[in-house]
Formats: structure tokens, C-alpha cells, sequence
């Protein structure tokens, strides 16, 4: 018998949004156009590739001479690839209990990287070099694990944002007790904008180690990268992106990727659309009677309490998550190619819900 024919066909309709998470989106038509570009003929694999060598000019235009990117698939990846960069086999990382390493990752960076989390509870994402000491202690404890990293989020999974004094002062803090500093970028685009301030400012020129840099959040189909700011600090990252299964064969379309997005502004241009969304939900749910906010609307995340029949009947009409699912907690999530009318659908939807 002749197999069936499977005709590329499209399976959803392209006019449906929801806030359930920035992952959602598709990718920018620039990326797309980006990875088109990149195909044809043959190209190096593993990274040999033109697409990949022009990468690192690129990120050292954003994050400093020494900068070096090592491009990953994914976002777990990138942070699991380079904790295990920054820690021995007793090490330890210091981080927010909020974490999207310790409550996102399925324990990847214990149960791949080998490692141990010490988790800090924050009113609101942030750690400081106050919270900080909660965990860093015992270095010559054979009975503990080392702490020798702290791991910070910008913008947090919480949806706020460290202003640079304020990682600046983390930094100083973990360097002086010789621990190193790492920062999950996943929406470091959306902090940077929000601040409105270059990435250099969040990052190399505070004192941070080396990042995790996300893409697939900012307009990437998939892709994110190592950058390792402090070459002190790291050791055998090639080693370890391939171990931890995150080295790509045609790695050019990982990097042409990025390149897309940091090459000029677009980067910049998502990041504060996003952003813009997020403020404009955050204002027209203000409005509605008996809904809560929770946390300062500083990137592209709105959390909010509401009514838990008011949450099942909303999320028949849209997509999004519980946060808390006990307390009542929900999570919206805007991306780069949210409208303003799919926020104004939402937030009128809200109140008609609220208002039954």
C-alpha cells in the first residue's frame, strides 16, 4: 500500500492569543528571514560556521572585548551548562526560591548539573547581599555544600527587575566571599528596556560572571547562548555544552538566530513592545474592581489574585497560567507581537466575568 499523503497543512488559527507565556508567540518575521538567509550549501557544523563566528563580534558589542557566546538550544540548558562552569562537584548556588532554576527546571541543575541549590525566600524575587548570607556560609564544612555561586534572574521570574546599583552590589558582595555571579537573562532584553540602559550596564560592567542569554522569549524560534564575561572564571565550557547535550550540529541557525535579534535593535524594539503590553493590561486590570496586583509591572509579566471562578470561566476565553493556584494567583504573560486589542479583548473580558 502507498502511505497516506501529509501535506504541510496549518493546524491553528493565527489570529488566537492568549497570556499564558511569551514561549507562545511564534518567531519574528526578521528572524525567519534571518534563518532563510543562513540556508543553502554547507557551512561548517559545531560551530565552525561563518554564522557563529559573526555571533561573537556581535555579543562582544554588546557585553565587552572578553565577551565569549556559546550557543545552547534552550534556556535550562543554558543555565545548567554554565552553573556547571562556575562549581566544583561539592559546589553549591546560591539563588531566589523563586528561581526558575529551583521551581522550572525539573531539578536539571542538581539532577544534570550536579549541583545543590541554596534557596533564599524573597518578598519579591530579588535576592541582596543581605539575603544572600542567609545561605552563604560553612566553606570549610566538609558537611555542607559549598556555596561558590549566587545565581540571579533579570527580570526575575516574579516580573521585577534589578536596577544596576543593586546587582553592582551583589556582585562586590558574592566576589568578596569568592563566590561568582551568574544571571539567567531569559528576558534580559525586557529589564534592559525597562531600565533603558544598554545590557552591558546589567551585566559585564556590574561585576556579573557570566549570563545565560535568551532569545526564544524575545522573538527566537529556539535558541539561547552561554556568554562567558569573566574568562577567570569558567573552565572547559566546550566540554561542558557538549556533555550536557546542548552542542548543535548546524549550529548556524542558532547563531544567525541571535544574531538577528542583537545585530541592530530588534532585540530592543520586542523587548519594549512587550514591555508596553504589559503596562497597558496592567492599567485596564487596575481598573477592575476586586482584582489584586501583585508585584510591580517592571517587564512583561502582570500577576494578579482574582476570584477562582472568575480564573476557570477567563481561561475558557483565554490562555493563562495559576500561579498559586490556592491563594488565587494568576500569571499573564505579554509578548512581542501581543496588540493592543488582544490586551483591551482580555481586559473586557475580565470584567465581564467579574461582573457575573
Amino acid at each position: 500500500m502507498n502511505p497516506p499523503k501529509t501535506d504541510a497543512r496549518r493546524h491553528h488559527d493565527p489570529e488566537v492569543r492568549g497570556f499564558a507565556s511569551d514561549n507562545y508567540a511564534g518567531a519574528h518575521p526578521e528572524v525567519l528571514a534571518a534563518l532563510a538567509l543562513a540556508n543553502g550549501g554547507h557551512q561548517v557544523s559545531y560551530g565552525e560556521d561563518a554564522y557563529t563566528e559573526n555571533l561573537q563580534s556581535v555579543v562582544r558589542s554588546h557585553f565587552g572585548a572578553t565577551a565569549e557566546a556559546f550557543p545552547v538550544f534552550n534556556g535550562t540548558g543554558a543555565n545548567v551548562v554554565a552553573l556547571q562552569a562556575v562549581t566544583d562537584r561539592w559546589g553549591a548556588v546560591i539563588c531566589a526560591e523563586s528561581a526558575h532554576i529551583n521551581v522550572d527546571e525539573c531539578g536539571a541543575p542538581e539532577r544534570v548539573g550536579g549541583l545543590k541549590l541554596l534557596t533564599v525566600p524573597t518578598p519579591d524575587g530579588k535576592l541582596t547581599p543581605e539575603l544572600i548570607d542567609r545561605q552563604a556560609y560553612g566553606w570549610d564544612d566538609e558537611h555542607r555544600a559549598m556555596p561558590q555561586v549566587v545565581s540571579i534572574a533579570q527580570a526575575t521570574e516574579l516580573g521585577t527587575v534589578y536596577t544596576p546599583d543593586e546587582i553592582r552590589a551583589i556582585c562586590e558582595h558574592a566576589h568578596a566571599h569568592g563566590m561568582k555571579v551568574h544571571l539567567d537573562g531569559s528576558r534580559l532584553a525586557n529589564a534592559a528596556a525597562t531600565l533603558d540602559v544598554p545590557m552591558r550596564t546589567l551585566t559585564n560592567a556590574a561585576g556579573v560572571d557570566l549570563l545565560s542569554l535568551g532569545g526564544t522569549k524575545n522573538g527566537a524560534l529556539f535558541g539561547e547562548a552561554v556568554v562567558v564575561l569573566n574568562q577567570d572564571a569558567v573552565s572547559h565550557m566546550k566540554h561542558l555544552r557538549k556533555l550536557s547535550m546542548q552542542l548543535a550540529s548546524k549550529m548556524r541557525f542558532v547563531s544567525v538566530q541571535l544574531e538577528a535579534l542583537l545585530a541592530r535593535d530588534l532585540w530592543l524594539r520586542n523587548a519594549r513592545h512587550s514591555n508596553e503590553m504589559a503596562q497597558r493590561l496592567a492599567e485596564g486590570v487596575r481598573a477592575v474592581h476586586g482584582v489584586e496586583i501583585l508585584y510591580p509591572v517592571q517587564a512583561n509579566a502582570v500577576f494578579a489574585r482574582l476570584p477562582h471562578d472568575v480564573t476557570e470561566r477567563l481561561q475558557k476565553r483565554f490562555r493563562f497560567y495559576f500561579w498559586d493556584e490556592a491563594a488565587g494567583d494568576v500569571r499573564w504573560m505579554c509578548a512581542f507581537d501581543t496588540t493592543e486589542e488582544d490586551v483591551d479583548a482580555f481586559v473586557s473580558a475580565l470584567k465581564e466575568e467579574m461582573a457575573r
